[in-house]
């Protein structure tokens, strides 16, 4: 596989994991007994080279991808960046979805048409 989106995709997702790169290399030491320097991670992020495709789904894994086709652009919108909730989002979410009376009000706020 030779997607030019996958380093950008690795990178995005780790980040939005809040992983740095040495917890990736820990985590899939200790969890997957894979041994990777951090100098591998970066390089996968920054397009110099590619991880093979079991090192592959071990990161989708970590990084909770779900379809990895659909991150990497192949399907829906490549415009569409992946979606990822943090614990305070997912809150405001459903928080948002208990509070019916207020939804009008803070669509208004967020300048989101009705």
């Amino acid at each position: 596989m030779n997607n030019p989106n996958l380093g950008r995709m690795l990178r995005y997702y780790r980040k939005a994991n809040s992983f740095s790169v040495q917890q990736v290399v820990n985590k899939m030491k200790n969890e997957y007994e894979i041994s990777l320097s951090p100098k591998t991670i970066y390089g996968w992020e920054n397009g110099q080279n590619q991880p093979s495709a079991d090192n592959l789904l071990v990161l989708c894994k970590m990084y909770k991808i779900n379809n990895i086709l659909d991150s990497l652009g192949y399907e829906g919108s490549p415009e569409q960046a992946p979606l990822i909730l943090s614990p305070e989002e997912r809150e405001i979410i459903i928080k948002y979805r208990s509070r019916k009376y207020f939804n009008s009000a803070i669509r208004k706020l967020l300048d989101i048409e009705e």
